[in-house]
């Protein structure tokens, strides 16, 4: 009897563990019902990276670097995180002043090393000081704020451009409040933030779409001529207009918006800072003009490259494979 009762005991043990172990998996999988995992399809790979600390100044070219809900970031370095303004605290641009392209932006130790042909290089302190004013300035015509980088950069930067006016040049930092591409375009939601960006945090673009532009025009141009952050090679023309979601590497998530719309930026030389207000503006207008319902919404303006949203950030670095993800 004491051997039979040994023997039920144990029985009934191995069933409250199995019953355990049930449970367990069943609480584990609860949260995971209703979401779809899709499957991972090459579709390319990252060849050129580029981060924008000034907008419409030079690109820095990288390797790697850090994805996050603003953009692009190396080390101290973030993309369209500077600003310059006119008298009017509105947007200063290379559609007004071509030859910021040639200003590079580049990070020395704690400051921001800004470099120009015939200047001579000026430091400017990435952390500036609390004293520095606060502008409401305005990007598109939404007001974002930025911090007075001070009185040296800013007539280091009006002597270079030789302008009749005022420069200015400020900083976004991370307590400021971001600008809302929903204001300008209803594809995005009201979550979608930025800091001095045309729209998206981030823009893509494949070498295949600008390979192919170049058939079609007698002067080449080159991809920094529509200031990409990231570059994809591997893939055919205009193939990223189809990608709605990707991953790169095995963090980063992006999800597609907008095809970006295009404008005389494009007809700066990223070399020599001359706008010819043309090419290859006219010939991306003989064939890349939107031809749906949201003709209204692009007008004269041809489509070339995609503005995606970050869902997941991460590490980027060239060479990631691209992968389309498919549900």
């Amino acid at each position: 009897m004491e051997t039979l009762s040994r023997h039920r005991t144990l029985l009934l043990c191995a069933a409250g563990v199995g019953a355990a172990v049930v449970v367990a998996w069943l609480w584990s999988t609860k949260g995971r019902k209703g979401k779809k995992k899709g499957q991972l399809q090459k579709v390319g790979e990252v060849s050129q990276l580029f981060l924008y600390p000034i907008k419409s100044c030079r690109g820095v070219s990288l390797s790697g670097a850090e994805c996050t809900e603003y953009g692009l970031k190396s080390g101290q370095l973030r993309d369209r995180h500077w600003l310059v303004i006119n008298e009017d605290k509105v947007q200063v641009t290379a559609r007004q002043e071509p030859r910021m392209v040639l200003i590079t932006a580049s990070r020395t130790h704690g400051s921001l090393t800004l470099s120009a042909p015939g200047m001579d290089d000026l430091n400017v302190p990435l952390k500036l000081p609390i004293t520095n004013e606060i502008l409401d300035c305005k990007v598109f015509g939404n007001k974002v704020q930025g911090r007075d980088c001070g009185e040296e950069v800013s007539q280091w930067i009006t002597n270079f451009l030789k302008s009749s006016q005022i420069y200015r040049l400020v900083q976004f930092e991370n307590s400021m409040k971001p600008r809302k591409p929903k204001d300008e375009f209803s594809t995005y939601t009201s979550n979608d933030q930025v800091a001095y960006p045309d729209l998206s945090p981030l823009l893509l673009l494949s070498e295949a779409s600008v390979d192919d532009l170049n058939t079609k025009l007698l002067k080449k141009v080159k991809v920094r001529h529509f200031r990409p952050n990231i570059v994809i090679s591997g893939c055919g023309a205009y193939e990223e207009d189809s990608w709605e979601e990707i991953q790169i590497g095995s963090d980063v998530t992006l999800k597609r918006v907008m095809p970006c719309p295009r404008c005389i930026l494009t007809t700066v030389d990223p070399d020599t800072g001359i706008i010819n207000m043309k090419e290859p503006l006219d010939t991306l207008r003989s064939y890349r003009l939107c031809d749906t319902a949201d003709k209204a919404v692009y007008k004269s303006s041809p489509l070339f490259g995609q503005y995606v949203r970050i869902e997941k950030n991460g590490e980027l670095k060239v060479g990631d494979p691209v992968c389309q993800i498919i549900y």
